[in-house]
């Protein structure tokens, strides 16, 4: 059933959207009782727009109006519909400088960040704070409202498929940072990009955080393995991902890239000319060390 209710003044709105399997939709949330924010424009799929559009002109019915159209990140399974559904509506669209920078010029109305709290008047007054987390993207945003103890939390985590963190456009060190900040919010529900709600979400922040420190060492198992000359990104994925399916191999080189990235910010892995290598191993003779 879409929309849906979720809490008193939260409503969900899943729609198709090109995403990572096995995620199939992303979901739109509108905050507030009377005064509502949208999160997540992502559809760019036409049915999915006119069905997104039909369900924001009804809001009025029930005492609603819409303020704003909030991007969480510039990701193109978050903002697929944002340029039509702003012009549909006539809503100005709220992100992180970050992301405007990364969408569309002129997209964006408004720059948003953690000075900014977003106030919802209505029966049920709303005041969500917002929360800068890069680390999956630079100008990630998340939305915390202490007094209900909701949480949107974009792609943080996911309750459906997996978060990646890509080498050029994300910080794995960053992430699992922000991801740690979350969970000592005590947020009692988090609200994600992809899934159902999440209850409790402390254990899952802490579980994501617990699984990518576990990921990264194997990376450094790896490269202890490859010896001094290192070993280059194929070699290293079927050993360091060598508990996950072939099919998601693609997907996990980019985290594994990811991963040897902070390593090597963190003075443990160093480029060769074919690849990477453990740092602090000597070089072999007449090896040189890559930029």
């Amino acid at each position: 059933m879409r929309p849906r209710p979720l809490a008193p003044g939260v409503e969900v709105f899943p729609a198709r959207t090109p995403t990572l399997p096995p995620a199939t939709h992303t979901n739109s949330y509108a905050l507030g009782s009377r005064d509502v924010l949208l999160v997540e424009p992502a559809t760019p799929y036409d049915d999915e727009r006119r069905a997104w559009v039909e369900w924001v002109r009804s809001m009025p019915a029930s005492g609603r109006r819409p303020l704003a159209i909030f991007l969480t990140h510039h990701h193109v399974d978050h903002v697929g519909g944002a340029g039509f559904l702003a012009s549909q509506l006539g809503l100005p669209v709220w992100a992180h400088a970050e992301t405007a920078r990364r969408v569309d010029a002129g997209l964006v109305s408004r720059t948003i960040g953690e000075d900014d709290p977003v106030v919802l008047d209505g029966p049920s007054p709303q005041r969500w704070e917002v929360l800068h987390t890069p680390g999956h993207a630079p100008g990630h945003l998340c939305l915390h409202e202490a007094a209900s103890g909701a949480l949107v939390c974009g792609d943080m985590v996911a309750s459906v498929g997996t978060i990646v963190v890509d080498p050029f456009d994300g910080d794995m060190a960053e992430y699992l940072r922000q991801l740690g900040r979350l969970g000592a919010l005590g947020a009692r529900v988090a609200l994600p990009a992809h899934g159902d709600p999440i209850e409790a979400p402390a254990a899952l922040f802490a579980h994501y955080v617990a699984h990518r420190l576990m990921r990264e060492g194997k990376v450094v198992a790896a490269l202890e393995s490859a010896g001094v000359g290192g070993a280059d990104l194929d070699a290293l994925l079927p050993v360091v991902y060598a508990d996950t399916p072939r099919g998601v191999w693609t997907i996990a080189r980019w985290s594994l890239e990811a991963h040897l990235v902070k390593l090597e910010r963190d003075g443990r892995a160093r480029r060769t000319d074919g690849g990477w290598a453990r740092d602090g191993q000597p070089l072999p003779p007449g090896g040189s060390q890559g930029a």
